[in-house]
């Protein structure tokens, strides 16, 4: 019987933490009830992207997206969509009196401006079902690879995209290939990168939740193109449903051929196996990830030799990360001159970025590199809640830089990034606004980096942690005149001895933040001020009489009974009592309680 209707659910970790099972489970179960669970198929995809909005439902083919779907409203879908053909207008994503709800997804911002390339299938199919994928185009790249391509001509293809590694610093993919297939050894290895561990950021496991194939055929692909014929995907151990997809979609290719001795009737055989992480976050630095999969302590490595010369067990080795090897195929497909035709002239192609932090539209976007920061944030994201000022966004994660208000209009790309002092990265994209205190984000960043630290080399084992005692001095209203100095002179000092690129980048934050809100830093140390009132050391909360109307409802909502009044005349808070929680200023209907 062919399906009248398709519903279309999201199952990425985020939605499945808002039930989406649950959901599905309903909707069985009501199909059932009115007797037409045969005319209705239900498909359980990865992630929309708009996680804000979540759980997220589309039912075809009328194109109706639902948000904020809950099991409580599944009765009411069934029965006015699915039965009686009428739009349930309260759930729709967008224009919910648009009279074309299948041009609801495309108008809302947050979709209009992407263009997806690395997320292509992820919220349009089934990720454990392999013949959705291969409806998709899916292994029409592998097959053109290894039945219509030498080695060369694929290395070639992927260098004239100039798609560069979207895992950290930019290299060429391309380049990197070469260099591990003219290298000549018994054993080469590909190796997969999803060892995610910036705060914020989800791209990969994305990714490997909703498309999981998209980087086994990538993984093959390369595979063919140095000579190699074994492949590794490092995840950490914390992203359980991407590991179980990856699982099954692992033996579905074995099962079809597709992984495993004689591909496509070809002499080339190559197979993946996946290893474990225990959510080290200096495991996402290349050697150190392939120093643990051997079943070692998680440590970097000297270079050189580099990988593609000397990497996993001592042999030639390619590592990328998820969304890098997500973009392979289609650019096999469609040609290395159409994904040079996305993006900057340095930087080709997309980004997906994880936004997060202030801003309204908080979940994954996928941009052609060039897009500002601007249409980000406020065409794309919604804009920052409440209608507050933005202040600054932090890119890269801990190995990145805080970019401010003024570079706004500044297009994303790689060499742009470096030169505001910040970085791509994996993709984290953290939005701040006017209440977020420099100097605290600093100090936040830095103290992962600090419990993070492998603690091979002294630089940034010893460095990083006298860099945050000195943080943490300045923000509890101790900073000492010098104590900024001192701040970038050690920075200095990490960036050119840690032996890492994560102990090199640990600095940047602290140098952002020092390049361009330098004065918030002079306010904590020489005022014993913070400017944003976020350090609860320098803080003073107090009531305005001339606002307080004597209510009471401070002095009863205050944990430590610090306020003390009559009624309907002015309140005092007793600041020797005071915890400085801010209890007394959210309860406050009157805006009578100031902190400063």
């Amino acid at each position: 019987m062919v399906c009248r209707s398709h519903i279309l659910i999201c199952n990425g970790t985020g939605c499945v933490a808002s039930k989406s099972p649950e959901i599905m489970a309903k909707l069985n179960e009501h199909l059932a009830a009115n007797g037409i669970e045969k005319e209705v198929k239900i498909v359980k995809t990865g992630c929309f992207g708009l996680c804000e909005k979540g759980p997220i439902m589309v039912i075809y083919p009328e194109g109706a997206t639902y948000c904020h779907v809950s099991p409580d409203d599944v009765e009411e879908i069934v029965n006015e969509h699915l039965v009686k053909g009428r739009i349930v207008k309260r759930l729709l994503l967008g224009d919910k009196d648009a009279e074309d709800v299948a041009k609801s997804l495309e108008n809302v911002g947050f979709f209009a401006r992407q263009q997806r390339v690395a997320l292509r299938n992820c919220s349009v199919i089934n990720p454990e079902n392999i013949d959705e994928y291969i409806a998709r185009d899916g292994y029409a790249a592998l097959a053109k690879a290894v039945t219509e391509m030498t080695p060369q001509q694929v290395i070639d293809e992927i260098k004239k995209s100039g798609l560069r590694g979207r895992g950290g610093a930019g290299f060429p993919t391309g380049l990197k290939w070469q260099f591990a297939a003219q290298e000549v050894n018994d054993q080469k290895y590909v190796c997969c990168n999803a060892d995610e561990g910036d705060p914020g950021a989800f791209m990969d496991r994305s990714v490997l939740e909703g498309d999981p194939h998209t980087v086994l055929e990538a993984m093959a692909i390369a595979g063919y193109a140095i000579g190699s014929n074994q492949g590794y995907i490092y995840v950490r151990a914390e992203y359980p449903i991407a590991v179980q997809r990856l699982k099954i979609a692992i033996d579905q290719a074995r099962e079809y051929g597709l992984l495993g001795k004689n591909i496509f009737g070809t002499n080339f055989s190559f197979d993946v196996d996946i290893r474990l992480g225990a959510g080290a976050f200096v495991c996402g630095e290349e050697t150190a990830l392939m120093t643990s999969i051997e079943g070692k302590r998680g440590e970097p490595r000297t270079r050189p030799p580099f990988p593609a010369v000397k990497g996993l067990w001592e042999k030639p080795t390619i590592l990328n990360n998820v969304e890098t090897y997500a973009n392979i195929p289609m650019i096999l497909l469609k040609g290395a001159e159409w994904f040079a035709s996305i993006g900057t002239e340095k930087s080709k192609g997309t980004k997906v970025f994880a936004v997060g932090g202030n801003i309204n539209n908080t979940g994954l976007v996928e941009i052609p590199m060039g897009t500002t920061l601007r249409e980000v944030i406020y065409d794309i994201g919604g804009g920052i809640p409440k209608g507050k000022a933005f202040k600054a966004a932090q890119t890269g994660g801990p190995s990145g830089g805080c970019i401010p208000a003024q570079h706004l209009d500044t297009p994303i790309d790689y060499d742009n990034l470096i030169a505001l002092g910040s970085m791509m990265g994996s993709g984290g994209l953290i939005v701040m606004d006017e209440d977020n205190c420099m100097v605290d984000i600093a100090k936040f960043f830095l103290e992962f980096t600090v419990d993070e630290s492998c603690g091979k080399c002294p630089p940034c084992r010893i460095g990083t942690k006298r860099m945050h005692e000195i943080l943490e001095r300045i923000t509890e209203g101790k900073g000492e005149e010098g104590d900024i100095e001192k701040l970038e002179t050690l920075a200095e000092s990490i960036k050119q001895g840690a032996l890492c690129g994560l102990g090199q980048t640990a600095p940047n934050p602290v140098l952002s933040t020092l390049r361009y809100f330098r004065d918030e830093y002079e306010a904590h140390v020489k005022e014993k001020r913070c400017p944003a009132g976020v350090c609860k050391a320098m803080l003073n909360f107090s009531i305005i009489p001339e606002k307080c109307k004597g209510c009471s409802l401070c002095a009863k909502k205050c944990p430590v009974g610090a306020i003390s009044g009559e009624i309907k005349k002015p309140y005092v808070i007793d600041t020797a009592k005071c915890i400085k929680c801010g209890v007394c200023m959210d309860s406050c209907k009157f805006a009578a309680i100031e902190k400063k």
